[in-house]
């Protein structure tokens, strides 16, 4: 089947990454809107913010915590609704 322009948007949702501490070092940027297919999870997500911004935010994902919409994910395998925002935490020191 071919997809048309108009399937394509329907295709892919767009997600904004808001990034934290380390985070927002690590990918040069403080916040960045993501266009991941439909269907996409925070899991897949983050593969695909590693492979644009490289080793330093690779690591960081590694050890971050995140949320979706303002809710801690506990399960990567939650789908991203189009308009989201994940918040990318690395950890934090302190007391």
């Amino acid at each position: 089947m071919m997809i048309t322009s108009t399937d394509a948007r329907v295709a892919t949702v767009t997600v904004t990454v808001r990034y934290f501490a380390g985070a927002k070092a690590a990918a040069g940027t403080r916040s960045e809107a993501v266009t991941v297919p439909h269907g996409a999870t925070v899991a897949d997500l983050i593969t695909a913010l590693a492979a644009d911004h490289g080793d330093a935010l690779t690591r960081v994902l590694g050890a971050a915590s995140f949320l979706l919409d303002e809710t801690a994910v506990h399960d990567r395998t939650t789908v991203l609704a189009d308009g989201a925002t994940v918040d990318v935490l690395p950890p934090f020191a302190g007391g």
